[in-house]
């Protein structure tokens, strides 16, 4: 199952069964601090293994973030006096890490099976 913030991608990748959530993305379960709307967004996600009876079918639930889609565009950084310029940090090839304790954690994990392949490029 999955459960996704962007159509149009899942969409596109069909995976066997999917929830949509008009959520901005890396909110999918539902907004912080609302452990309710968590617990209720999980619920009717594994509810559509159900209802879910086509490959690559999309149920989209009922959840809204706000009651005006203003933050659509906030989410999406237009620019303009209304929504502030894209303030998140340029990406490189460096991992970055909330905290120093995330750091020594990542470096003293061990080697991911699934992603040796990256090693190799």
């Amino acid at each position: 199952m999955s459960l996704s913030s962007a159509y149009s991608i899942t969409r596109s990748v069909r995976p066997p069964r999917a929830v949509f959530l008009d959520f901005p993305l890396g909110h999918t379960a539902g907004k912080p601090g609302e452990p309710e709307l968590n617990r209720d967004i999980l619920a009717d996600a594994l509810a559509a293994f159900e209802t879910i009876d086509q490959p690559g079918m999309i149920v989209t639930l009922p959840y809204v973030w706000s009651d005006d889609d203003g933050w659509k565009g906030r989410a999406l950084r237009e620019t303009s006096a209304s929504a502030p310029q894209d303030g998140r940090n340029a990406r490189t090839a460096t991992p970055q890490y909330q905290c120093e304790d995330d750091a020594v954690a990542a470096a003293e994990a061990p080697a991911c099976a699934s992603c040796v392949w990256l090693e190799s490029s």
